[in-house]
């Protein structure tokens, strides 16, 4: 038996991968490679390269192999940019999400960890995020995604799906000097290229209500996030009590200030950011509270800031190796 990962090419897919395989359960991941790298699936992993709109691969991948769940990574994750193509961004995460559920019901496979977002909430009214805050996103991603966690609990009622997701908000780090995130629209990457490149990261506003002026939000390590899909996961196999949804949150935050003077220590690239103006909409502070994952999903925050900048950095520069 084996759990499917999809996008489990991918930055945060391929840290779930590994997060299983760890624990001794057998992965199987789809991809198509939109951003994800072949390199990232571990040798001996099976890997079907495709995208979840083809039913027809969809229907023989769970024809081939034995599997018992799946967890659900894979999908346009670029709130942005999802403003100006609102049309894929509901293909490649509310149709896509469709057709895989109904590909594992015709399967007979039952149980689904699906990685959701923090986007759900939008601009919450509370600078702490639970999970019983108000969804009110505002980007076609954010939708997108609770969208997504609807089609789960519809499906559960209609079928009997087993199923929970996982919001997070700032995904960083990296378990291995193999993996890396290489997204353009990330604050990490943004920051370590600008440095590569010999220009000066860029703060957007520094006059907030916060202990140094700048944004406060939520980061974790891909690798503690990892570690709670497959706990999510066994609580599906084992066929215990597990909630809805999770919120993975730090619960305190760290501000944008802060990432940069860790990244100049670590970097030992000394530089004093760019300040330019606010963006509209942005909050003081907003962060999650993990408690109930904490409770139920071996949650916590394992790694420290200068943890998560060094580890990103040097699984960019192995890469330029």
């Amino acid at each position: 038996m084996a759990w499917l990962v999809t996008g489990g090419a991918g930055y945060i897919g391929s840290h779930v991968v590994r997060a299983f395989l760890a624990e001794g359960i057998d992965v199987v991941v789809l991809d198509d490679l939109s951003s994800g790298h072949a390199d990232f699936v571990p040798a001996g992993v099976p890997f079907v390269r495709g995208t979840l709109l083809d039913t027809e691969l969809l229907a023989k991948t769970f024809a081939e192999h034995d599997i018992s769940g799946v967890v659900h990574v894979a999908g346009f994750k670029y709130a942005g940019v999802s403003v100006a193509k609102p049309l894929h961004t509901y293909e490649q995460n509310v149709t896509a999400t469709a057709l895989l559920l109904a590909a594992m019901q015709d399967a007979g496979v039952g149980r689904i960890v699906f990685s959701s977002s923090a986007a759900v909430y939008g601009t919450p009214f509370t600078d702490l995020v639970t999970e019983e805050t108000a969804k009110s996103p505002e980007s076609p991603y954010g939708e997108s995604k609770l969208i997504g966690e609807w089609l789960l609990r519809d499906q559960a009622v209609a079928a009997g799906l087993a199923h929970t997701s996982l919001r997070y908000f700032n995904v960083v780090g990296s378990g291995s000097t193999e993996l890396r995130d290489t997204s353009p629209h990330n604050l990490f990457p943004m920051v370590f290229e600008a440095l590569i490149e010999g220009r000066t990261p860029r703060i957007n506003g520094n006059d907030y209500n916060t202990e140094d002026g700048t944004c406060v939000r939520d980061y974790i390590h891909v690798a503690d996030l990892a570690v709670s899909h497959v706990a999510a996961a066994r609580r599906l196999d084992a066929g215990e009590e597990i909630a809805p949804v999770y919120n993975l949150g730090s619960g305190d935050g760290v501000s944008v200030g802060q990432i940069m003077s860790t990244v100049a220590s670590v970097t030992g690239i000394p530089f004093t950011p760019e300040i330019g103006p606010r963006r509209t909409g942005d909050p003081d502070r907003i962060v999650a509270s993990g408690e109930m994952a904490a409770r139920d999903l071996d949650w916590k925050m394992r790694h420290s800031l200068t943890d998560m900048v060094r580890s990103a950095w040097e699984s960019r520069q192995a890469s330029a190796g």
